[in-house]
């Protein structure tokens, strides 16, 4: 029975933010207020693409891929974290913490192909304006979605069986405010080497990868904006990619000084990984359509109308 327990564990325990537990109010209100901006940022969004047909193009067909990601990764962590703090419910059980970690990597996969398949989408839009929907065809479109949904599925469904072949006889006291692969692993007693190299594996498949042809897709996106003679058509055609070079930056920069400080900062103090860690997994998602509101006419304009018809009487 004890060993059928630690292979079968019922709970686990949050630790939350350690040091900062006086704060938690006051911690949790900026994280509600984010995520509430998610939401309905995301939600707007959606809409527009959704009741607009004048956006049912390709590059808006990934955004709202992009925004329903978003949508995945932020409720898939902060409403959790936000009863941690307000409420002090840090158990979950082993099937929640299970999946809350796949959706996790999951969303942050996804979102890292879409922001790929984004980048070709402007790498055609620029280089070859003239064939842009002959090459970017409906059919085209399905293929994409796809395979990035089944590529991140297939890539991210063995942490689950990684997990639960591990056997947890020890604490179960997870030092984090939500469930991730490798945080969890350390919590067994049995060798987790399996674990740490699919853990390495992955982001080299999928994420590194991901920004490799993205760069390669903006080396020939300026290469081509560059031999243009006018100035105006310049300006236009970088315009149109500011929006998805910002979403670029917020997502993939955060992450590469987490892994650094995760891996080198171990001066660090295990609270502030934490918050930057949260801070992580909130704010891109409650900014991406921000971003794109801000960056997008054609987004501005639907979202103005939509303002204006909830105002006539």
């Amino acid at each position: 029975m004890y060993n059928l327990s630690c292979y079968n564990p019922s709970s686990f325990i949050l630790a939350g933010i350690p040091g900062l537990e006086k704060f938690c109010v006051w911690i949790g209100i900026p994280f509600c207020v984010i995520y509430i901006v998610a939401v309905v940022g995301n939600c707007i969004l959606l809409h527009l693409i959704a009741v607009e047909p004048s956006l049912h193009e390709p590059m808006f067909f990934f955004l709202s891929m992009l925004a329903t990601t978003d949508l995945i990764l932020s409720t898939a962590t902060v409403p959790k974290l936000l009863s941690n703090l307000w409420c002090g419910s840090q158990e979950i059980t082993f099937s929640g913490c299970v999946t809350q970690m796949f959706f996790l990597h999951f969303s942050f996969v996804v979102d890292s192909a879409i922001l790929l398949a984004m980048a070709f989408d402007r790498y055609v839009a620029i280089c070859f304006p003239l064939r842009y929907t002959s090459i970017l065809t409906p059919q085209m479109i399905i293929r994409l979605v796809v395979s990035i949904v089944v590529r991140s599925f297939c890539v991210i469904l063995p942490d689950v069986f990684l997990l639960k072949r591990l056997p947890f006889c020890g604490t179960r006291v997870i030092p984090h405010t939500y469930c991730e692969h490798i945080g969890v692993a350390r919590l067994s007693s049995a060798d987790i080497s399996i674990n740490i190299w699919y853990g390495l594996a992955v982001p080299l498949m999928t994420v590194i990868s991901d920004v490799i042809f993205i760069a390669v897709s903006y080396t020939f996106i300026l290469h081509a904006v560059f031999q243009l003679s006018c100035q105006g058509a310049r300006h236009k055609a970088l315009s149109t990619c500011g929006s998805h070079v910002c979403v670029i930056l917020m997502f993939y920069t955060p992450a590469f000084f987490s892994i650094l400080a995760h891996r080198f900062g171990h001066s660090v103090p295990r609270n502030v990984l934490i918050l930057f860690a949260n801070l992580y997994v909130a704010i891109p998602p409650a900014l991406n359509p921000v971003v794109y509101g801000v960056k997008t006419k054609q987004i501005q304009d639907k979202f103005m109308l939509l303002c204006s018809l909830k105002k006539t009487p």
